[in-house]
């Protein structure tokens, strides 16, 4: 049933958000050098490596590690990077990932293919066997402050309790946490 809701919520999605990404990527392009997307290896279920889009919201020398260990985060942004960020438009091309099945749309954010404590401490905990999603129960409980060690046990207890009406809910907070840009790194 999830990999149905999946699919069908995602093509439901592409198709009312084309133009408005569309206009994103234009703006993207327009307002600093590169490309319109940023695609990051990220680690998936059963920890395999896929790619993963988003908009481009830092500049293209900014050095690939997760934005919390940049020493100054602020001075790799675009001149729309912080908008984008705030208001988590830049994820929009994930919907990609949900659609060629490498994403859910509720599950363990994805880590970085760099982000070895996290990986560990997932796989330790089973976390890896699930597929990451758009959003998660750590996401909403914390997002970008969580410690890792938390963010792992937040993702262990979806795990124990995922299911259906769970996801929902959960894609439920993560819309309310969103127009209230909770939780944002920019």
């Amino acid at each position: 049933m999830k990999k149905v809701f999946d699919l069908v919520f995602a093509v439901m999605l592409a198709f009312v958000l084309a133009i408005p990404m569309a206009v994103l990527a234009l703006l993207v392009r327009l307002s600093s050098p590169g490309p319109a997307l940023y695609w990051s290896d990220r680690v998936g279920r059963h920890n395999r490596i896929f790619r993963m889009p988003k908009f481009r919201s830092m500049r293209i020398d900014t050095p690939e590690v997760a934005t919390h260990l940049l020493a100054d985060a602020r001075a790799y942004l675009t001149p729309i990077g912080s908008f984008l960020r705030r208001t988590s438009l830049d994820e929009l091309p994930q919907l990609w990932c949900i659609l060629t099945g490498d994403m859910s749309f509720v599950g363990p954010r994805p880590a970085l293919f760099n982000q070895h404590d996290l990986i560990e401490l997932r796989t330790r905990a089973g976390v890896h066997e699930i597929m990451p999603g758009l959003t998660g129960w750590a996401q909403i409980n914390g997002r970008d402050e969580l410690p890792i060690p938390e963010k792992v046990a937040l993702d262990a207890e979806y795990l124990r309790r995922r299911g259906f009406w769970f996801d929902l809910c959960i894609i439920w907070q993560t819309a309310i946490k969103v127009l209230r840009r909770d939780g944002v790194s920019h």
